[in-house]
Formats: structure tokens, C-alpha cells, sequence
């Protein structure tokens, strides 16, 4: 199935070879682009994406404006975040704001498709370093870990930076499988997104 990206970014070349790389990946389709987020709801609605490739910073209206505006009125479609910053309190923010995922420029075009898959399938992505950032938000607590072994390999992994497929081809698992223990972890740690869950495995798990 074809997946229809839009493109918020300011920087004319950054979406050029954006435009660029999603016409060599048969599986994604570029459907529109704009430099903020003033007409969001206009883009949306004649584009119909799938998944939203959100700049954070850009002038007048920017990604976080836009990922409230999505995420209220258009709530099925995944909001993928990107920036060059590893601000903490932004990555809090647009954590709490429902992103599907939060990765860095920098990091390579491989890992950009990979992570647009990835969300697009009902995951949550997140750039190694920027999860490590989210520490700062959660306190320490004292407890035993509640996870079953399984569902420790899976968040270890997810810590790590993995994919649901990767994890699931690293296990030996399905994809459903990888997906049903990860809704698993997020219930028995009490918690709502990929960012919550790696920082409870550093604070209260990793060794």
C-alpha cells in the first residue's frame, strides 16, 4: 500500500530532497508541501495524507501549532516530527501532543523511511539520543520491573533504537506480536507513548 506523505518544512531544499528521496521509494507517495502550518487544515484536506513529515521550527505557525491542529481534527493521520535540536521540553511537548515519533534531521534517509513506515503501521518511533532527553521528565522510582521477560526484550529493543520489524525479525516474532506486547508494556508501566516507556526502561530497568 502507498503511502501519502505531506511535508512541513521551511527550508526549500530540505523538501526538494525530501521530494527527491520519496521518488526513489516505490511505497511513498509526496502529496503536497508547505513552509508552515497557517493552512493547515486547507493542506489536509485537499491532500488527504497518511503520514505528516512535521519541520518543529518554522516561521508564523509552527510544527507544534500544527501537530495540535492535526492530532484535534484529524486524529487518524500520524505526525512524524523532525527537527535539528534535541530540545527536551519541545520533544515533551510534542510527545504529549500525540506524535507517532520524534527523530533528527541528521539522521540518515534510511532511517527517515524506515521511521514513515513504521508510523504509518500503527508504531512510534524515536531518534536513540532524543529518548535518552526525555529522562529529565521522570523521576526514579524504586520498583521491580513488572514486565515479563519478553516484553523486557521488546522495550530493550525499542530502547535501542529498533523498528517493530526489526524487533520482530530479531525475536522471530510477527509484527501483530511485537505490536500486542508493546500495548502490553504501555499498560503495565502506566504509560501512553514510546518516549514514557524508554524512559521508565532507564530509569527503572536498564543496568
Amino acid at each position: 500500500m502507498t503511502i501519502r506523505v505531506f511535508i512541513y518544512d521551511d527550508n526549500v531544499s530540505r523538501r526538494d530532497s525530501l521530494k527527491a528521496l520519496f521518488e526513489l521509494s516505490p511505497e511513498i507517495l509526496f502529496c503536497g508541501e508547505a513552509s508552515n502550518c497557517v493552512n493547515i487544515s486547507q493542506d489536509i484536506e485537499i491532500c488527504f495524507p497518511d503520514v505528516v513529515l512535521m519541520d518543529v521550527n518554522m516561521p508564523e505557525a509552527n510544527g507544534i501549532v500544527g501537530l495540535k491542529e492535526i492530532k484535534l481534527n484529524y486524529p487518524h493521520i500520524k505526525v512524524l516530527m523532525q527537527t535539528v535540536f534535541e530540545d527536551s521540553s519541545i520533544i515533551f511537548e510534542c510527545i504529549r501532543n500525540g506524535a507517532s515519533g520524534y527523530i533528527l534531521k541528521k539522521d540518515s534517509p534510511l532511517r527517515l523511511l524506515q521511521s514513515i513506515q513504521e508510523v504509518f503501521e500503527g508504531g512510534a518511533v524515536m531518534n536513540p539520543g532524543i529518548a535518552l532527553k526525555v529522562l529529565e521528565y521522570f523521576k526514579p522510582e524504586n520498583i521491580s520491573n513488572p514486565l515479563s521477560k519478553r516484553e523486557t526484550e521488546v522495550l530493550e529493543l525499542l530502547a535501542a533504537g529498533l523498528s517493530y520489524k526489526l524487533i520482530a525479525d530479531k525475536l522471530y516474532l510477527s509484527f501483530n506480536t511485537v505490536n500486542s506486547h508493546v500495548k502490553k508494556i504501555y499498560e503495565k508501566l502506566h504509560v501512553s507513548s514510546l518516549g514514557e516507556a524508554i524512559a521508565y526502561y532507564y530509569k527503572n530497568i536498564h543496568r
